[in-house]
């Protein structure tokens, strides 16, 4: 089947986690330090538990779609037909704009990107491009590409991968800020109050 929505999806979250990958290997030689591969705190390593079958079954669903015809696994046939084929080719144009902006911000954060949240190196808190009016925009694409995702394989498994990958994103963001508050002080208080989470705070109202 020639399905490019799908081939750009599959495409675009290999990339994604390969430029994961990336960073991890090029900070680690730079800094001689894990980035976070292994996360300091407990409930963090337990995150992990969850989000590294996730990310791999994240992964593999898109190019298991191209060849399976097990409906728990293939495209449905309702995603085949119009009018969804549409909605399909702008959740995978969403997603490589996902995949493109999230560059753009491991670019800025540079030497301070990590996985984890670390208490013994604390980061930088960087406040300018993306980061002026949302605090965790990488966390941001990423929730939006899951979305895409489960948009163009709508398939149960991707459902329970783009649910579990938001819950424990937000969790990740608000254990973020805590400590960043804590290290932080009044500079990244000052930051909250002027920042959303994930959307601007205009958008938001009150996240």
């Amino acid at each position: 089947m020639n399905d490019i929505p799908l081939t750009l999806l599959a495409t675009t979250i290999s990339a994604y986690w390969f430029g994961v990958g990336t960073l991890v290997v090029r900070l680690r030689r730079r800094t001689h330090r894990l980035v976070g591969l292994v996360p300091e705190q407990l409930s963090e390593r337990l995150m992990w538990l969850v989000w590294v079958p996730l990310v791999a079954a994240w992964v593999a669903l898109p190019w298991l779609a191209h060849r399976q015809r097990d409906p728990l696994f293939a495209i449905p046939d309702f995603a085949l037909l119009p009018p969804y084929p549409v909605l399909r080719w702008i959740a995978a144009a969403i997603a490589v704009a996902c995949l493109v902006l999230t560059v753009n911000c491991w670019v800025r954060m540079g030497r301070n990107w990590r996985m984890d949240t670390s208490a013994e190196r604390p980061s930088e808190i960087i406040t300018d491009g993306l980061f002026a009016r949302i605090r965790h925009p990488i966390y941001a694409f990423s929730m939006l590409l899951v979305l895409c995702s489960a948009i163009i394989v709508p398939t149960l498994p991707m459902a329970v991968v783009a649910v579990v990958n938001i819950v424990l994103v937000n969790l990740k963001a608000r254990n973020e800020e805590r400590q960043l508050l804590a290290s932080g002080g009044e500079e990244y208080a000052r930051y909250l109050q002027r920042t959303g989470r994930f959307v601007p705070r205009q958008v938001a109202g009150c996240c």
